[in-house]
């Protein structure tokens, strides 16, 4: 459990502008991770371990990306007792996001509509920080079993959509040798064109595309001397499906080797907020109303893919037993956001602790 309990610190931050809080946040986690204050917020890791796409998840519970889109706190959020951590979203050059305001909470809800944009600091900057968290260090030595790193890959908005391979092609290079998986986002509602990428021939186009990439660079790996790496490619899909379109996606997933699934992304319908402050807003809705169009989306894949195909099951997760609920739903592992907003960092070893005793 961490040291501040965290009903304090909501009540403050709930009182900022949301995407204040947000920085706010982000810049305390890093001006304290790997400093004694960093005890603050966190927790012994509860010890679960699962093997999936050929990688040891040390337990079931991640942190989702789009909270840490630059990879500046990827220690701090490690701290926490995740058992993986994924950052991002990164596109090849910085971009601002689309205008302010674009974060909203609705507290009755225990949701926010975000309109962000993969506003973030560029590849570059993206890889150095990556580089630079002690995590990263960690793995290049002997450390037993250490918190894996999801890399989250997208498109440049000013990158027009016939384009979008090329962006997700120049991210995968960038982030190949530093990531235990990568993640392909192609179902943020929050750039133009973006969900398109799920339709039928422009998903089978880009994965293919990725797919080929990947075998060339691990190629060149072996090539100079390297160890081989085939470095596992999750895609991260929208809640916003119907079972035909998941049906599809699953067999395009499958057709290209991709090597796990994302389910899901924020959605856009307001169904669940509608009449409340701020439900009009543009933009993916986070949270619980998330959870049962998550879950559904992943029975279906599951249905679909078989028993041994990986899905990270994320949306709506704000308790432990929400958590239970995606693995049985389909889940092999789970990922958290909008929950650690509402609930704090102790909901992290509550939900890895309750999956560990249930299955």
């Amino acid at each position: 459990m961490s040291l501040v309990p965290y009903a304090l610190t909501r009540r403050f931050l709930f009182s900022l502008d949301p995407e204040t809080a947000h920085e706010l946040t982000m810049q305390a986690l890093m001006g304290t991770q790997g400093t004694p204050l960093q005890w603050a917020y966190g927790a012994a890791r509860v010890e679960d371990p699962i093997t999936l796409a050929g990688l040891t998840f040390p337990n079931r519970v991640g942190m989702a990306a789009g909270l840490d889109k630059n990879a500046r706190c990827i220690d701090g959020l490690g701290a926490m007792g995740f058992g993986f951590v994924e950052v991002g979203t990164v596109t090849p050059l910085a971009q601002g996001g689309n205008p302010k305001p674009r974060m909203f909470r609705l507290p009755t809800s225990r949701a926010l509509i975000n309109r962000l944009g993969f506003n973030n600091e560029g590849l570059d900057a993206f890889v150095a920080n990556v580089q630079r968290s002690r995590l990263y260090r960690q793995r290049q030595g002997a450390v037993t079993r250490p918190m894996l790193l999801g890399l989250n890959i997208g498109k440049n908005a000013a990158t027009p959509i016939e384009r979008a391979t090329d962006d997700y092609l120049r991210c995968l290079d960038g982030v190949y040798p530093f990531a235990d998986y990568v993640a392909v986002n192609i179902s943020s509602p929050n750039t133009k064109n973006l969900r398109s990428l799920q339709s039928d021939e422009a998903l089978d186009g880009l994965l293919g595309a990725l797919a080929e990439r990947r075998e060339e660079l691990a190629s060149k790996a072996a090539a100079s001397g390297q160890a081989p790496r085939r470095v596992p490619i999750f895609v991260k899909i929208a809640p916003d499906l119907d079972e035909a379109q998941v049906q599809a996606i699953a067999a395009t997933l499958k057709r290209h080797g991709m090597d796990g699934v994302i389910a899901t992304n924020t959605t856009l319908s307001r169904d669940a907020v509608k009449g409340q402050a701020h439900a009009d807003e543009a933009g993916g809705l986070s949270g619980a109303p998330v959870l049962l169009p998550s879950n559904r989306v992943i029975t279906q894949l599951r249905a679909a893919l078989g028993a041994d195909f990986p899905i990270i099951g994320v949306g709506g997760i704000m308790s432990a037993d929400d958590a239970v609920s995606k693995i049985r739903a389909g889940a092999d592992v789970v990922q958290i956001y909008t929950g650690l907003i509402y609930q704090g960092p102790d909901l992290v070893r509550q939900a890895a602790a309750l999956i560990k005793k249930t299955f």
